[in-house]
């Protein structure tokens, strides 16, 4: 087992010595380019009056410097991606010292309607996506929201494998992630999907030929006129039937460039993750069916990127004077180059969407496997049918320190509901969220914070946190009814033969207590004929009385004791009902009353 603070911390230790190399090598390209520059000056001047001698040094000497330049690109990359490496390490100890609050924490993907995410924190500050989000494009983020909210108990097992085989792959998913956050783009992958799949061809196929046809006649042109064969008018004539030409396709060729050179970018740079992902091996069947879905018969989905990046890049170029005019007046330059993006665009427009979709899926995977990888201890769920639902052993909530954290062993069976009473601050609405992220996490494939868990899938559903409405005049009782409404919708056995696991924390708290006393006892009684299963926190005792007339129910709670006329919680799971209330002890306190 792999200590993962070990491997961080050996990891910066790596990648600073790599980056110190790097440097070096910079330093000395900067040089070289220096002294190739003022050579190739020199060169110049000390042959001036040489034609041949100035001609063949200005070439060669080109030539070089645009190596170099090209060369201090690659290694000027090799730093960035290095520098990544170490920041993601250096948030991972972060991290694992329960550093994390300045991390995203997608606060826009807060739902108070959703079936479980506001009510446990799935998102917000030092929320769960904030704890395990390591996403570094947009489209991986919202794959990882929709992955933790989805709702889904199919193929766990598939899931886990898939989490497993990726958390044993630490180098390749740093490296993955490095490279994602080195990705620049200023239009979503969604905009270039939707413009690829609209797009309708504007050039017939008669076009195909036209430049290679006028370029063959331009240099068969310049040819005879340099060889004084044919008057030089006559190149000049063609010359400005090649831009006449342009000038027919230039609207059609500019809606073209103006979409294409929004997509440039963004092929240039994905190329780059298509290929780790191509160049890695799988051996589980969803990481494998991934990798073939980015497959195709003939070329990589990499080297397609690339190709139309470098066709985008092609068209791109129209800008620069020189090509414009010449590439344009002799060899229809931009014609051709837009009929190629049309071109690939008919070849591959119902591919794209899905390959960026497998991006997308690891970027976010990648989350998700370092939860497992940054958590050794944790255990991934056995899932088997059977009667019980949840049989957790030591079972602890993951954002809080091991250290600090009081775990509790637990055992729900079907169609069994808890109620579960206890003094204020006790521990109660901690468990409840414990319970329902460590369903949440199993559903996706996540081991969970417990030495061991056995379940049976099982759908989520809560109510555990509501607020009134001004700007909807909704009353907080009315908003309460809503979201028990929406709770009877889902369990209703007519509606899906789906089972849920509800949890309720407190129910009916915006009315009296004797009305809330009858209406929480036929609201339990409606929830054990659904034949759901879950958790009911109270202050309300009356309702443990639900025990003596219904099978399904049991009572648990959580104590809190006066010693030494101080408040002390062991934040224990104790059968039985809470004799012991603190409300009035913490007033007197707090010298409140």
């Amino acid at each position: 087992m792999q200590d993962p603070l070990e491997f961080y911390s050996l990891s910066i230790q790596q990648f600073e010595e790599k980056l110190h190399q790097l440097k070096k090598q910079l330093a000395a390209s900067s040089t070289i380019r220096l002294l190739v520059f003022l050579s190739i000056g020199f060169g110049i001047y000390f042959f001036f009056g040489n034609p041949k001698a100035m001609i063949a040094i200005a070439v060669v000497g080109f030539v070089l410097f645009l190596y170099l330049v090209s060369r201090h690109t690659d290694l000027q990359y090799k730093r960035d991606l290095i520098v990544q490496l170490i920041a993601i390490n250096t948030t991972e100890i972060n991290v694992l010292k329960r550093d994390y609050l300045s991390l995203d924490d997608g606060r826009e993907f807060i739902d108070p309607t959703h079936a479980y995410s506001y009510d446990i924190d799935l998102f917000g500050r030092g929320s769960f996506f904030q704890y395990i989000n390591r996403t570094s494009i947009e489209e991986g983020r919202k794959h990882l929201f929709n992955t933790l909210t989805e709702n889904s108990i199919d193929n766990i097992e598939q899931k886990q494998e898939t989490i497993k085989e990726l958390a044993s792959k630490p180098k390749w998913r740093q490296q993955f992630s490095a490279i994602a956050s080195l990705v620049k783009v200023q239009h979503a992958t969604q905009d270039i999907v939707k413009w690829i799949h609209n797009y309708e061809a504007v050039f017939s196929k008669s076009i195909r030929l036209l430049p290679t046809i006028f370029s063959v006649i331009s240099l068969t042109i310049i040819g005879l006129v340099g060889f004084n064969i044919l008057d030089f008018n006559i190149l000049v004539v063609w010359f400005f039937i090649g831009l006449s030409i342009t000038g027919i396709f230039l609207k059609r060729i500019n809606v073209i460039y103006r979409d294409a050179d929004k997509a440039k970018d963004t092929f240039k740079q994905y190329h780059q993750l298509l290929n780790e992902i191509e160049t890695v091996s799988f051996n589980s069947d969803i990481l494998r069916e991934k990798q073939n879905a980015i497959k195709t018969e003939t070329k990589k989905a990499s080297a397609i990127f690339a190709a139309f990046s470098k066709i985008l890049d092609a068209l791109d170029q129209r800008n620069n004077v020189f090509i414009a005019i010449l590439g344009n007046a002799l060899f229809l330059r931009d014609t051709q180059q837009a009929y190629k993006v049309e071109q690939w665009i008919k070849t591959y427009r119902n591919k794209v969407e899905n390959w960026f979709n497998v991006i997308a899926f690891f970027d976010a995977q990648n989350s998700l496997s370092n939860v497992a990888f940054n958590h050794p201890t944790y255990s991934f769920p056995i899932i088997q049918q059977g009667d019980d639902v949840v049989h957790a052993k030591q079972l602890g909530h993951p954002l809080l320190k091991s250290e600090q954290r009081i775990d509790n062993d637990y055992l729900i069976r079907q169609e069994e509901f808890f109620i579960i009473t206890g003094a204020n601050m006790a521990g109660k609405s901690t468990f409840l969220r414990t319970v329902s992220l460590s369903i949440v996490m199993a559903n996706i494939g996540l081991p969970v914070c417990a030495n061991s868990y056995t379940y049976n899938p099982i759908q989520l559903i809560t109510s555990m946190r509501t607020s009134d409405s001004l700007t909807d005049d909704a009353s907080y009782f009315f908003s309460e009814l809503k979201r028990l409404k929406f709770i009877v919708d889902k369990i209703n056995p007519k509606a899906k033969e789906n089972k849920y696991f509800v949890i309720l924390d407190e129910i009916l708290k915006g009315t009296n207590s004797t009305d809330k006393a009858i209406g929480s006892k036929k609201f339990v009684e409606k929830l054990v004929a659904s034949n759901s299963t879950g958790i009911i926190a109270t202050h309300d005792l009356s309702l443990c009385e639900t025990e003596k007339t219904l099978p399904q129910i049991r009572n648990y709670y959580f104590d809190a004791e006066i010693i030494n006329d101080e408040l002390h919680f062991d934040y224990k799971l104790k059968n039985g009902i809470c004799k012991n209330m603190n409300a009035s002890f913490l007033l007197k306190k707090m010298e409140i009353v």
